[in-house]
């Protein structure tokens, strides 16, 4: 019996580390690999409460009865949490190299425990830190060898022209708008998705940029000082669109000085020849700054399209396209400037911006079951959402908006945010629970419904709306949220 309950405890302490494990790995997944905004920047604390502080501290004072609340209670808990959560753990090698040394660590510590007469219980504060330190110092040296692979290729392709493009708000659009411009008349490689980050610029560069490209568009993101100067150093960029800033990832910039400060360091590029920037960003216009926010006028937009006159030199154009939303405008204003500074035809931007295919999940126009459906989920700024009510505003039917209001930002901002949408709106939908009370308090009671589910989020709109309805899904955010 004494020789099961010894087997039983160690393979007992192996899955107990690979559960604690786990939880680890995941939350730095989603939140770039930055232990510090694990731990202060967390949107649900609770959560490293529940499934981690708690069960450390009845592992180490509960003994025998621990192994109860682990296999009856934890485990069951722990696996319908995580069945919920959007952001599954994705195996990607820094995981399965976590993993690995986990294991080994965990194994090698039991192994030292069965040899000491004094060892009491099988540790895990070790054998985590061990496993975490690890992939740290292995993530960084390997960064560096891939940096340097990445470098080398850029400076290999003949050449290439770089262009790199940050904002607050409205990145990705603007690099997909432009690679639409520019792909027409030459090879050109945009990165994919949403990837902004140095070492998701780096993986792109050595695995998928063409080696005959001749313009390379790199969307640059930031959550701390000095992300996009370290971006600039690895790309020395030619050619730079800085777009409109604001207050986008406030909480973990403290001021908007600190974002403007953040957002400038694309100028950091010993071979720029040309900056398109926005006012907001307070860089005076010269012989390499331009402008653009300053060219562009007589915005009109609806639910079927946009259009507006952008100045080039003497010359004024009207341009008009299916995008939606008067934003998008500047978005694509931008774009045209710098597609006209890469070599395009004015004839060729006229007939491409006419012609834009509609960013997914960014007031993305969806007809379906007699329903007028607007995609904005992935637009996660006050600026933007408020344009999407503006545009609803226009629509002579009944009105329903899907939000967990704006995520990254304060409360203020969503105060603002509840009121315009009170105002318009005939359902609200409240997805999450981050924003839930500052839009409770500020959109009337009898409009607005609670959804505590993603998944039941279907079935909702299936019983409170019904054809002729306009439904709108601003922003969107994950179950971890």
């Amino acid at each position: 019996m004494a020789d099961f309950f010894w087997v039983f405890t160690l393979f007992s302490h192996i899955i107990f580390s690979l559960f604690l494990g786990h939880y680890l790995i995941l939350n730095l997944q989603w939140y770039h690999y930055k232990i510090g905004r694990v731990v202060y920047n967390h949107k649900k604390p609770l959560w490293h409460i529940i499934f981690f502080m708690v069960p450390i501290v009845l592992y180490y004072g509960g003994k025998d009865f621990f192994w109860i609340f682990f296999y009856f209670i934890f485990i069951p808990y722990y696996v319908l949490w995580y069945k919920k959560q959007d952001k599954k753990l994705a195996l990607t090698g820094r995981v399965k190299r976590f993993f690995t040394v986990l294991l080994l660590a965990t194994f090698f510590q039991d192994f030292l425990c069965l040899a000491s007469e004094d060892c009491q219980v099988y540790g895990v504060i070790f054998t985590l830190f061990t496993a975490f330190l690890f992939s740290d110092v292995s993530e960084k040296y390997l960064a560096l060898l891939y940096r340097k692979d990445a470098k080398k290729k850029l400076q290999s392709i003949q050449d290439l022209k770089v262009v790199a493009i940050t904002a607050s708000f409205g990145k990705t659009s603007i690099k997909n708008y432009l690679y639409e411009m520019v792909s027409k008349d030459f090879k050109a490689y945009k990165t994919p998705r949403s990837v902004n980050t140095e070492m998701g610029i780096i993986a792109d560069i050595n695995n998928n940029l063409p080696n005959d490209s001749q313009i390379y568009i790199v969307e640059a993101g930031a959550r701390l000082v000095g992300d996009i100067a370290i971006i600039s150093s690895l790309l020395e960029q030619q050619y730079v669109i800085l777009g409109e800033i604001g207050e986008q990832h406030i909480e973990y910039f403290k001021t908007l000085e600190n974002i403007k400060n953040t957002k400038r360091e694309i100028f950091r590029t010993p071979n720029l020849k040309k900056a398109i920037i926005h006012e907001t960003a307070d860089v005076p216009e010269d012989d390499i700054v331009k402008i653009y926010s300053k060219y562009v006028s007589n915005i009109k937009a609806d639910l079927n399209s946009t259009n507006w006159d952008l100045q080039l030199g003497d010359e004024t154009i009207r341009l008009e396209t299916k995008i939606l939303g008067s934003f998008n405008a500047y978005n694509i204003s931008c774009a045209v400037l710098m597609a006209l500074e890469l070599g395009v035809s004015k004839e060729r931007v006229i007939e491409v911006v006419k012609n834009l295919p509609s960013v997914e999940h960014r007031l993305q126009k969806i007809e379906a079951g007699g329903k007028v459906i607007i995609d904005d989920s992935f637009n996660g700024n006050l600026k933007g959402m408020l344009e999407s009510v503006k545009l609803a505003k226009s629509y002579e039917g009944r009105k329903v908006i899907v939000t967990p209001g704006i995520v990254e930002s304060n409360e203020e901002t969503n105060k603002i945010f509840a009121k315009a949408v009170d105002e318009v709106f005939d359902l609200v939908l409240i997805t999450g629970s981050v924003n839930f009370d500052v839009l409770k308090h500020n959109i009337t009671p009898e409009k607005s419904i609670r959804v505590f589910d993603k998944t039941m989020l279907e079935k909702m709109l299936g019983l409170h709306t019904k054809s002729g309805d306009l439904i709108i899904f601003a922003n969107d955010t994950p179950t971890f949220l």
